[in-house]
């Protein structure tokens, strides 16, 4: 149940629009639904602004869609990430109005309320390898209810570019950087802005990247002032946190 939600369920008693005994029974319900294979958090949204999203890596396809049957049943909709081609199949089997992201790797059905965001968020990419991380981020926010702004393949192997979108920057309240390689356009952002910087390292790199590591190590001795590091690949995380900026 989302806090909006809850609040003209209040507003409603308060004028007398509504039994107290009706109100009870729209509250006194459990906070989960609980299924064979996963416990669904229904009060999310109270507790925290948005209603729980699914990580679909290692969850089977009926297990997603099971899990996603309860959300909606609620009216929050769902977000489903890390979702693999067999699972976007099936939502889509089953909600031909879910917007899929096979770049993001997302699934999402937009509830039937949708609380405004507060404020735009850059998603920045160091290179198109970058791009599954970041329009993972992007999807998140704009379910979220954020306004996004896409800045794409402006590393630092072309300085120029980053310095090029500087007005675009600019425009924005919070900036996700999402980077590989050598990971070093958050601290590039970081010295051009003075909005929160929230970088997000990837896997995207040759060997002695580790898989993420150097850029993570990279971001985390950023000289920049204030840039905030998500751990490696987590477009979502990033996301979720910028979004807890904007509403705070």
């Amino acid at each position: 149940m989302r806090r909006d939600r809850v609040q003209a369920l209040l507003r409603d008693v308060a004028e007398g629009r509504l039994p107290v005994e009706s109100a009870l029974t729209q509250l006194d319900s459990a906070p989960v639904d609980e299924l064979d294979y996963a416990t669904v958090d229904r009060h999310r949204a109270l507790r925290q602004g948005f209603p729980e999203v699914v990580f679909g890596q290692g969850k089977r396809p009926e297990q997603i869609v099971g899990i996603c049957e309860r959300l909606e049943a609620h009216g929050d909709g769902f977000l489903v990430t890390r979702v693999d081609e067999d699972a976007l199949v099936a939502i889509a089997a089953r909600w031909p109005a879910a917007e899929l992201n096979r770049v993001a790797r997302t699934a999402l059905l937009r509830g039937t309320s949708r609380s405004p965001g507060t404020g735009t968020v850059a998603v920045v990419t160091a290179g198109t390898s970058d791009l599954p991380v970041a329009e993972e981020a992007a999807v998140t926010l704009d379910a979220f209810g954020h306004e996004v702004l896409r800045v794409t393949d402006v590393g630092v192997a072309g300085i120029h570019r980053i310095l090029s979108k500087r007005e675009t920057l600019e425009g924005a309240k919070v900036i996700i950087v999402v980077a590989g390689m050598d990971g070093a356009l958050p601290s590039v952002v970081g010295g051009l802005v003075r909005v929160p910087v929230i970088a997000v390292p990837t896997s995207v790199g040759y060997g002695a990247a580790f898989n993420g590591i150097a850029p993570l190590l990279t971001m985390l001795n950023s000289c920049a002032a204030g840039v905030t590091v998500c751990n490696i690949d987590n477009g979502f995380g990033a996301a979720v946190a910028a979004s807890r900026i904007l509403r705070s």
